[in-house]
């Protein structure tokens, strides 16, 4: 643990000395080969210094009496983006799981649902999430209100469902014909099968799933904030700090770290997951 800590720093610290040694070294204009731009431009309106952005987050929001120091307000934004994201997480991984379920038990329906669970994440997010706002604003049950929150949360699960479903399915199916032999000689039922044989066997399959899981979990949540408008996210605070980039050009890269932040909350909470399941992971599959 402590190597990997070591290492993590270490990779940190090597892409700020890129940043600041790029900065220095390269033109104003960036690289130019011809009339195409290959590399980009180096001027404090495009790549401000770090301590400039770290300078910039110590300091109020905006000029009102009230603002809130921009490192806390991005902070909060980053904790409403990991809510959300957490909440389509969930419900991707149960769909995905209850997906491959339903393939592996019935081979008909593996036939039927795989080519539309794989087609299904060919069509384009930023045209799904105003239809998925619109639907859920549409509905009607007793006192429930649908939120805008909710539909951002379903498009990460929309997102996350899918490498759960196809790890899951590639686990579920796994285990060596002679081990369900065994299972069948015994007079073990498929339930139980399922839950004391197969369901162990998709943990090395699973768990890189997850983490696929969540990185698109936390970039669907942030594009559809964008999309759909959502505000006191990580996303929509990128878009109005990007407006107001070439006043305060080091004040927009606190938000891009604040999601880089719930990009790494998220890959953390998947290592802890990975850690209860370790008696099951004999080795991963990728």
């Amino acid at each position: 643990m402590r190597r990997q800590v070591l290492l993590g720093v270490a990779g940190v610290v090597a892409l700020g000395l890129a940043w600041e040694g790029y900065k220095l070294l390269a033109p104003d204009d960036g690289v130019v080969v011809g009339e195409l731009t290959v590399l980009p431009r180096t001027t404090d309106l495009a790549m401000p210094h770090l301590w400039d952005m770290a300078a910039r987050a110590l300091e109020p929001v905006n000029s009102a009496t009230d603002a809130l120091p921009l490192w806390v307000a991005v902070l909060v934004a980053a904790a409403f983006t990991l809510g959300v994201a957490a909440v389509g997480w969930v419900v991707g991984v149960v769909v995905g799981l209850a997906t491959a379920t339903v393939m592996q038990r019935f081979r008909t329906a593996e036939s039927a649902l795989l080519p539309w669970v794989v087609l299904s994440q060919t069509v384009p997010l930023i045209a799904l999430a105003p239809l998925v706002r619109r639907w859920g604003s549409q509905l009607e049950i007793g006192a429930f209100d649908w939120q805008d929150w909710m539909s951002v949360a379903v498009i990460a699960a929309y997102l996350a469902f899918f490498p759960v479903s196809i790890g899951a399915l590639r686990g579920l199916s796994s285990p060596d014909a002679v081990h369900l032999d065994l299972m069948r000689s015994y007079g073990v039922g498929w339930w139980r099968t399922y839950r004391s044989l197969r369901l162990p066997a998709t943990v090395p399959h699973l768990i890189p799933a997850l983490r696929l899981a969540a990185a698109n979990a936390v970039i669907g949540t942030v594009v559809a904030e964008v999309s759909i408008g959502l505000r006191g996210g990580i996303g929509r605070m990128i878009v109005e700090f990007g407006a107001s980039a070439s006043a305060d050009p080091a004040k927009q890269w606190s938000p891009i770290f604040g999601a880089v932040l719930v990009g790494l909350v998220a890959a953390g909470v998947c290592v802890l997951i990975a850690r209860a399941l370790a008696r099951y992971r004999v080795s991963e599959v990728s």
